[in-house]
């Protein structure tokens, strides 16, 4: 049970520092657009160009109504990694044939 809590106070610390890529310039990996691509590779790949604007996130740049940025990007990761956690969990689950992972 120790390394479960000292894995969630790593957690709670990444969630914390997640506004930092606030002030990081340039774009974050895997968040490109058209433009990006046209500038660096001076074409838009087929896909990107088919697919590109097919997507609409529920907050666009991590802004949520009511929510200063800063707090949107905190909420936003808490968010991501609870449903990648709950993924893991419930495969785990279904592979274990268990009720989840025992630690």
């Amino acid at each position: 049970m120790k390394k479960i809590k000292g894995l969630w106070i790593w957690v709670f610390f990444i969630c914390l520092a997640t506004p930092a890529g606030l002030m990081a310039g340039g774009d974050a990996w895997g968040e490109w657009g058209r433009d990006f691509f046209q500038k660096v590779l001076g074409f838009v790949p087929e896909g990107i160009a088919k697919y590109s604007g097919a997507w609409h996130a529920p907050f666009r740049d991590y802004n949520i109504p009511g929510f200063g940025e800063v707090t949107g990007y905190i909420l936003s990761a808490i968010a991501g990694i609870g449903l990648i956690m709950g993924a893991v969990w419930l495969l785990a689950r279904g592979l274990s044939g268990k009720n989840g992972p025992q630690d």
